[in-house]
């Protein structure tokens, strides 16, 4: 008997959580109500899931307010007058308009306005208006009152508890960005909406027994039902499932020429197998809408990489959606797809991070803008943030909420940090507005709106209201469409290389990359600096550990760098397995049956597949069992009641079959640790994939890739050390210069221009208007032809002169420097004048001006950000040791100091719970050199920011990784520029 409920999708004004609503409406004896949240609909469908399991029957609608002020509830009599009533919001959302005061006309729908706020007109058949029990009182003076059969219940459901209340106050003063003591009485509600129950609510209506009869017909009307888990994705990609099958086979026959030239009868046999099993499941469009989109990223020549579960697939590699061969590298049929699966195998589909709109606005275009979406999601309110909000609402001074942040403890005395404190806790978690899913679009065969109101963000497409899960719940599954800049860095390196060297690369040409020899060297001795995947410092210890130069060693390593196999401790026992056979053949006899299923990978659950194998083979799961326990190593997907049973049952099978406890919990509890977080074997082969083009790249034309890199926003590290590794493969870095840069770095032969984006603060818009004008009228002759052609301030002038960008002038800097402020400090000219001839201006002539060696590397360090020559060189004193990286082999044990440039530095925790760090460092000569540091070391010699350091420690290696374990560090001092300035 409520028509206008709100849960925390409510956004800043409603409280509850659903699942938590209809808990509450339950006990308070509700079996009719309607959840109305305002101008959202993230709720919905969920909603109508849960409700059956409190025995009440939902109703959906949404509460259509102009900021705070409600003009009308909107209530669906059934999934077409949802429909309807997400095409309005979504209409007004797009046009970021106002509601008018009248709702439209609309079938399938009833409307209720407030009685409060409601002028007296003419009613349609739809429309209602809604009374609260404490407006009872003024129907008597109302024009109402001759009308009791338009009048329902108003009665509005938002809070528990008065502690409830209190955070919606909370809420309304975060949204008004507002003190809570200055929080206006208009921008909140009052606690009359605390949930009452349905005995109290007849009670406060018992004189008015037609209007709880106009409210129960209401209800009586609406019913919206959803059929939850059925495929809603676009059915056909053709005119017919018949038609479609029978084009994916084609295109299949197609991709076995161009893969295979003659296919083996394995190959055969397998796409057969897929193909029965995709054309039964109805799966079909799915993977003709990925062929679609990866055809035409390849008539635009986008490069891309095609990932996911769907990498196990033979068709998907016929279709060229993957470059991974699933008989190459045995993979496991079961985790693309099996007969279990209800819904499609995952592709995601990386393009660089240049191309991803324009392959969004293909698809959008190409399907439709109502049936076609971004996938929504929420960001939530977490500990910090809820603190930080709170805070200011209350009054806390910044430095107190920072303090706060690190320790939630309030002072003894400080009643407002206690309530911070206390209610952050309760908005932890609570969605605080909508954001987007990082890749998923969804494509429907049926309208968006039937499932979601859309709202558009900044890049301007469509996006639901609902996150992926609701998706999936309602049988909607999404195409993953990501970018990243390692694509961005292929595709740029391939251009560059062709305008530089005159030659054409064929970067998917794989086999090829696979093989080389150069290649391998790198990979195997952790020479990966700049490429996809493999660079960091963490990646060049396991490539180096593991040997890694062949193909299916890195698609291993792609996998067990992941947080989840690390964090089990099975990243090391794979390490330690791989190299020692003996501790392999222990592994086999503690744990046979184990050991048999992932004999590949030496007993260790390397892949997502590997959770489904054990659970299926080892706990006697069956497939789809197994998938629902690989799907609820997700936190979300974990709450449902379906992965407790699963989980309850592979125990249970674990014991019938006479498996100890040790052993069950061991083995689930390496599940549990990395199933979220590994990934499946196919996606880590195409990550692999993308790697080799990057390694091929490297190996032949390392100065054209390095250019690409620091093009595309660099890596791992930062730019200074890309710009360093160009150098050691021979290419010479020229300073910023207004005659020869671009906005981005700029190769001619083995020569670097850095681009104007490394200066810091120069404007991009000045940047441009030099580009411009060069273009136009040819190169600078001078500071003065500069000037007169170029609008630009003093300030930003002075950037570009200290950067070195007029180098070409023939003056040092110091004279440029005078001829700025003069020609703009002393006339105030900031644009240029149009003359026929250069303008003379008058020429000084300034006594020599004395100049340090070091003056322009520390202008480089401060609007570059890194110095050209060798930081070593900036050293107040000459280093006491001369000792190098590659002499390392040769001290292992023995103590030794080293001087080291500090590149980056990570925390991690030991085995013991302490915390202990790695860092990673540049030698005199450049060569890469890593060091570990214990708990001990740390303590008395921690890093003390970027710059030179004196390393003293032992020399450890395990498997060809060579480093030092720390005892002792310091920083060394750098020249002071005040000294020569």
């Amino acid at each position: 008997m409520l028509i206008n409920c709100h849960s925390w999708f409510s956004l800043k004004y409603g409280t509850i959580p659903p699942d938590k609503l209809l808990e509450e409406l339950s006990a308070k004896g509700f079996t009719n109500v309607a959840l109305t949240d305002i101008n959202n609909t993230s709720a919905s469908i969920g909603f109508v899931r849960l409700a059956s399991q409190y025995n009440i029957k939902p109703v959906l609608g949404i509460d259509f307010r102009n900021g705070i002020q409600q003009k009308y509830i909107g209530l669906a009599k059934n999934i077409e007058g949802f429909r309807a009533l997400n095409e309005h919001l979504t209409k007004y959302q797009f046009d970021k308009k106002q509601f008018e005061e009248v709702a439209p006309e609309m079938q399938g729908a009833i409307f209720i306005y407030p009685f409060k706020t409601i002028k007296f007109k003419n009613l349609n058949k739809n429309e209602f208006i809604g009374i609260k029990s404490s407006e009872l009182i003024k129907l008597p003076f109302s024009e109402w009152r001759s009308h009791i059969g338009k009048l329902v219940i108003l009665q509005p459901a938002t809070f528990r508890n008065k502690r409830d209340y209190n955070i919606h106050r909370l809420l309304r003063a975060i949204e008004n960005n507002v003190l809570l003591s200055r929080l206006p009485f208009s921008e909140q509600t009052s606690a009359f909406e605390i949930i009452i129950s349905e005995q109290e609510l007849k009670g406060a209506f018992k004189d008015y027994p037609e209007i709880i009869w106009n409210t129960n017909q209401v209800l009586a009307q609406c019913s919206v039902e959803f059929e939850y888990g059925a495929n809603k994705n676009k059915k056909c990609f053709t005119q017919s499932h018949e038609e479609d099958i029978k084009l994916l086979r084609n295109e299949c026959k197609r991709g076995l020429k161009y893969r295979f030239g003659k296919p083996s009868k394995e190959v055969i046999d397998r796409m057969e197998k897929e193909l029965k099993m995709i054309d039964e499941l109805g799966f079909s469009s799915y993977f003709l809408i990925n062929l679609d989109i990866v055809k035409y990223a390849r008539s635009r020549d986008f490069p891309y990489v095609g990932r996911g579960s769907g990498a196990n697939s033979m068709v998907a590699y016929l279709l060229r959606i993957t470059n991974v061969d699933p008989i190459e590298l045995d993979l496991y049929f079961e985790r693309f797809i099996n007969p279990f699966r209800s819904n499609p195998p995952d592709f995601d589909i990386d393009f660089s991070w240049t191309d991803r709109d324009d392959i969004t606005n293909y698809i959008f275009s190409k399907y439709g803008w109502d049936k076609t979406a971004l996938l929504g999601s929420y960001i939530t309110f977490d500990h910090k943030s809820a603190l930080r909000e709170i805070g200011k609402v209350f009054g806390l001074p910044a430095d107190e909420i920072t303090r706060l942040q690190k320790n939630p403890v309030p002072q003894e005395n400080d009643e407002y940090a206690k309530w911070v404190v206390q209610y952050s806790k309760l908005l932890n978690g609570m969605p605080s507005h909508l954001g987007i899913h990082a890749s998923g679009i969804l494509i429907s065969e049926k309208p968006v709106n039937y499932y979601s109101a859309t709202h558009i963000l900044p890049k301007g497409f469509p996006t639901t209201h609902f996150d992926m899960h609701v998706a999936e719940d309602i049988g909607l599954y999404k195409f993953d469409i990501l970018s990243q800049r390692g694509l961005g860095k292929i595709k740029d390196a391939v251009e560059i290389i062709k305008k530089n060297r005159n030659k054409k690369i064929d970067i998917n040409n794989i086999n090829l990359f696979k093989d080389d020899p150069r290649v391998k060297n790198l990979l195997k001795k952790g020479k990966a600096i700049a490429c996809f995947y493999v660079e960091s410092p963490a990646m060049r210890m396991l490539l180096t550990k593991l040997k890694a130069e062949d193909y299916k060693r890195l698609v291993a390593a792609s996998s067990i760098i992941r947080p989840g196999v690390a964090k089990s401790g099975m990243m090391r026992e794979y390490i330690l397995r791989f190299q020692d056979e003996k501790r392999r053949e222990k592994a086999r006899k503690d744990l046979p049956e184990l050991y048999e299923i992932l004999e590949e990978t030496f007993g260790v659950m390397v892949y997502q597949e590997d959770v489904i194998k054990v659970a299926h083979y080892f706990a006697g799961l069956t497939l789809s069992e197994a998938d629902i326990l690989r799907r609820g190593m997700s936190w979300k997907f974990r709450e449902r009641n379906d992965f407790q049973v699963i989980r309850e049952k592979f125990f249970n099978n674990c014991k019938l079959k006479g498996y100890s406890e040790n052993t069950i919990s061991e083995i689930w509890t390496q599940i549990e640790s990395f199933a979220n977080y590994a990934f499946s074997k196919g996606h880590s082969a195409s990550y692999a994939v993308e790697s080799f083009q990057a390694l091929y790249l490297k190996a032949y034309y390392p100065i054209e890739y390095m250019v690409a890199t620091l093009n595309n926003g660099g890596g791992f590290y930062s730019p200074e050390l890309y710009f360093h590794e160009a150098k050691m493969h021979g290419a010479k870095i020229e300073l910023p210069c207004v005659n020869k840069s671009q906005w981005k770095n700029l190769i001619e032969n083995e020569t670097i221009y850095i681009g104007f984006y490394i200066i810091h603060e120069l404007d991009q818009a000045v940047a441009g208007h030099i580009l411009v004008e060069r273009c136009r009228n040819g190169k600078y002759r001078s500071l003065n032809d500069f000037l007169n052609r170029v609008q630009i301030s003093l300030e930003q002038l002075i950037i570009l002169i200290r950067s070195g960008s007029f180098r070409f002038a023939g003056k040092s800097k110091k004279e440029l420097l005078w001829d700025a402020h003069y020609l703009l400090g002393h006339s105030g000219k900031t644009a240029p004048e149009s003359t026929l001839f250069e303008t003379k201006t008058r020429e000084f002539n300034l006594p020599e001006l004395w100049k340090h060696e070091l003056e322009d590397t520390f202008d480089e360090i401060e609007l570059l950000g890194f110095p050209i020559r060798s930081p070593f060189g900036l050293l107040e004193s000459a280093l006491p040791v001369h000792l190098k990286a590659s002499q390392l082999p040769g001290m292992v044990g023995k103590t030794i100091e080293i001087a080291g440039y500090l590149v980056h530095h990570k925390p991690t925790r030991a085995s013991s719970g302490k915390i202990m760090y790695f860092g990673t460092w540049l030698d005199m000569e450049g060569e890469w050199l890593d060091t570990v540091h214990f708990m001990g070391s740390n303590n008395k010699n921690p890093f003390s920011g970027p710059g030179c350091y004196l390393i003293r420690g032992k020399v450890v290696e395990e498997y060809g990784f060579y480093s030092i374990e720390t005892q002792w560090m310091n920083r060394l001092k750098y020249k002071n520029p005040h000294d020569f300035t």
